[in-house]
């Protein structure tokens, strides 16, 4: 039998707790200084859970809190109402490593909503020789620029020194090693050779590099066999890296690519990120839902169930899939409060430190 007068006291201890700690709550928050509100606005917040409605509390540049944050005071706002508040888009595969030194701002970067562009596809903005540099002149030409880095740490010094209007990251390409030790001959590396190559992506993956990629249909790319590029991309998984290719073949000869590509995550423990998966050719139209099985097909294999299957893919240690934009290799899961809670949370601020990420340094 229940103590009616008991269960009285504890409801009116409960009531009286949760006045104290909303009394508390709008102290702390009307203490609360933020250089911007956003407020009203639909928040999508890149984590796949349904939209909700909360205020954005912007502070020194950065996300300070996340909720319910009227009780904030002499904050200017920004009324949202019927738009929706998103972080920056991240481009997976971009090519602004060298205009991005033209115009650092990047505006057309900026003008999509885009804040985080990744780039390097096979061929990297270094290393570099003056071979390579002689060779590539009128590219830099084209674009009123002196080639005066060799690593990628000297390029990113650059960045650094001159300020950009974007988050920066950048794979070393396979292609761009390669051409560094072998030139453009289509030749084999002998074990000298190849561990050069190797040395140059652990080279690359300290100053920062983001992982390995590859863009196996153009010259001298496709000279570069399995066992090599899994060679290679060994050297980036020991700091965590990815491996990103354009594969051998969009056409006719994608499933032999697919299958190398899986078995390059697999053997050199790495995950994989294939670029602009397609079926191209008139008599490869219809074909992509066997190259979608395939890939299931792997990821069954070894005991993985696909998450996501998108036209960009990240195959994740050991070979599973999941789709590149938003990839929380570079955005943490956002601590939000769900709508109606009323509570504001910290939000966590920067990359992955694993990763260099030059950025956001315009003032």
């Amino acid at each position: 039998m229940y103590n009616l007068n008991s269960f009285a006291r504890a409801v009116s201890a409960a009531a009286a707790c949760l006045v104290l700690c909303l009394a508390t709550w709008r102290a702390e928050a009307a203490e609360a200084r933020y250089d911007l509100v956003i407020t009203h606005g639909r928040i999508v917040d890149g984590t796949g859970s349904p939209w909700y409605s909360a205020d954005v509390g912007i502070r020194a540049g950065r996300i300070a809190a996340i909720g319910n944050l009227s009780p904030a005071v002499g904050a200017p706002t920004l009324d949202a109402h019927g738009l929706v508040v998103t972080p920056g888009f991240i481009d997976m595969l971009g090519q602004s490593e060298l205009s991005i030194l033209v115009e650092p701002r990047l505006p057309s970067k900026i003008f999509q909503g885009i804040t985080t562009e990744i780039t390097g596809e096979g061929n990297s903005v270094a290393p570099l020789n003056d071979a390579i540099v002689q060779a590539d002149q009128k590219v830099y030409e084209h674009y009123g620029l002196t080639a005066d880095w060799r690593t990628l740490r000297q390029y990113f010094a650059r960045l650094e020194k001159q300020r950009i209007g974007i988050n920066f990251a950048t794979y070393v390409g396979a292609t761009s090693v390669r051409r560094m030790v072998l030139g453009d001959a289509d030749r084999q590396p002998s074990a000298a050779q190849l561990a050069q190559m190797k040395a140059l992506v652990d080279e690359g993956m300290r100053a920062g590099a983001v992982g390995l990629s590859s863009a196996l249909e153009y010259a001298p790319a496709p000279y570069a066999s399995t066992e090599e590029l899994i060679a290679l991309a060994r050297e980036a998984a020991k700091f965590g890296g990815v491996y990103a290719t354009h594969m051998r073949s969009e056409g006719d000869g994608i499933m032999a690519a697919l299958e190398e590509a899986v078995r390059i995550g697999r053997e050199a423990a790495i995950p994989v990120e294939i670029w602009h998966l397609k079926t191209a050719g008139k008599r490869n139209w219809g074909h992509m839902p066997q190259v979608v099985a395939k890939i299931n097909a792997a990821c069954r294999r070894d005991g993985h169930q696909c998450e996501h299957l998108c036209l960009h893919r990240l195959v994740q240690r050991p070979v599973r899939l999941r789709a590149t934009l938003g990839s929380r290799w570079w955005q943490r899961p956002i601590d939000y409060a769900p709508q109606g809670s009323g509570a504001a949370r910290p939000h966590p601020q920067g990359a992955d430190q694993r990763y260099r990420c030059v950025g956001q340094r315009m003032g």
